[in-house]
């Protein structure tokens, strides 16, 4: 049993990324096309208002235009279909995010269901997750996508390895599971998705070669919870207030050959692939 495991941190994974899109935006405005991601954001919640402060700025950076509409909290279901049918028609907007969560009142997910699915950055429209389960092409989710390319640029073997996630939703588990399963060199697993209303999901963690923990139930895996060698990832967290609750405990550390650090680990991927989403829709676009 290792001492301590390797850490894998996103940064890295995020800067060839974001070099990437960066290389690919130079391009599209050498064609006199400036790519842009639009984003909405309803209500006055600090933490989405951060968010939206951090995409803009890396939109800067990255050299797109990145328009900005905030409802405000008492906004109804038929202003932000409003708004998103005129992004849908604006040919100058390529990327559209609508940033989560939004007001109780409101129905994310059939506002999501309005927005053209070309430009959808989250990849979460349902189109694009049937695109995902088909091997079609399409923007990927964007966490899922991230743990792929952590565990490839960290030469975290895939192929032919168990992989075991804990968490079914439709955010995370489930789009991951679709995505490791596929047959290409950083994919090719085989794949078991257990979630907390299985009695004993422990054991399968234990027989883990890769364990992605997506529950959102801070501390849910412990040491004992890992099988000694495992690679360890987490994606589940949830807030206290501004304190990051991951669902790993960082004492797993000690069992596992590998694993995320409790701060910047999958985060920076899950930014990153947003951008790439956005630059290749407005390749699409404009092709």
């Amino acid at each position: 049993m290792p001492e301590t495991a390797r850490f894998l941190p996103g940064a890295p994974v995020a800067e060839a990324v974001l070099s990437d899109t960066a290389r690919r935006v130079a391009a599209l405005r050498e064609r006199g096309v400036t790519p842009s991601l639009a984003t909405i954001l309803v209500g006055d919640d600090d933490a989405s208002a951060g968010y939206i402060r951090i995409k803009q700025r890396q939109a800067a950076e990255l050299g797109f235009d990145s328009p900005h509409r905030h409802l405000p909290a008492d906004a109804t279901h038929a202003d932000l279909l409003d708004m998103i049918a005129g992004f849908n028609l604006d040919q100058d907007v390529h990327g559209v995010l609508i940033q989560y969560p939004i007001p109780d009142h409101l129905d994310y997910d059939a506002a999501l269901q309005t927005l053209d699915p070309d430009k959808d950055v989250d990849g979460m429209h349902p189109l694009n997750m049937g695109r995902l389960a088909l091997g079609l092409p399409g923007p990927l989710p964007c966490t899922p996508a991230g743990i792929e390319a952590l565990l490839d640029h960290h030469g975290i073997p895939v192929a032919g390895r168990e992989v075991v996630i804990l968490g079914r939703g439709a955010t995370i588990g489930r789009p991951l599971a679709i995505l490791l399963a596929q047959k290409r060199p950083t994919a090719n697993a085989a794949v078991t998705v257990v979630h907390t209303g299985v009695a004993d999901w422990p054991r399968y963690t234990r027989r883990a070669d890769i364990l992605v923990a997506a529950a959102g139930v801070p501390g849910i895996i412990q040491p004992e919870h890992v099988r000694p060698g495992a690679v360890v990832i987490g994606a589940g967290v949830r807030y206290a207030g501004r304190r990051l609750l991951p669902d790993v405990d960082e004492a797993c550390a000690e069992v596992a050959s590998a694993i995320t650090p409790r701060v910047g680990g999958v985060g920076p991927t899950t930014v990153a692939m947003l951008f790439r989403n956005a630059v290749a829709a407005a390749e699409r676009a404009t092709a």
